[in-house]
């Protein structure tokens, strides 16, 4: 069974609180009239306040593994509710990147 398509608009947040904001490169398929998020797309994190030791290490910005593998948008696989994020900081990954809001009725493998 294949897993929700993830849609801009639903929230991201990294580990830490800081919020993702999306720039989306495509605009041809869209779910509850948002655009069906790619892989390729700019995932920007604002806001992250989480320190190493006394180092600010906030995180940066997200990549993402596990998308669609039979469904491609524009040549892109699209992510789904089953991708995971990893939230990227200035020495390497920070963790997962928890997203909610996302949308039920378009479905991929």
């Amino acid at each position: 069974m294949g897993a929700p398509l993830i849609q801009f608009g639903c929230t991201m947040m990294c580990p830490h609180g800081g919020q993702v904001q999306v720039v989306p490169s495509q605009n041809k398929v869209l779910l509850g009239g948002q655009p069906a998020l790619l892989v390729s797309d700019t995932f920007l994190v604002v806001g992250c306040p989480f320190v190493i030791g006394v180092v600010p290490s906030p995180c940066l910005n997200v990549n993402w593994t596990a998308p669609a593998q039979q469904v491609q948008i524009t040549g892109q696989p699209p992510l789904l509710q089953t991708s995971v994020g990893l939230a990227i900081g200035p020495t390497g990954p920070q963790g997962p990147v928890i997203v909610t809001g996302v949308q039920t009725r378009v479905l991929a493998q």
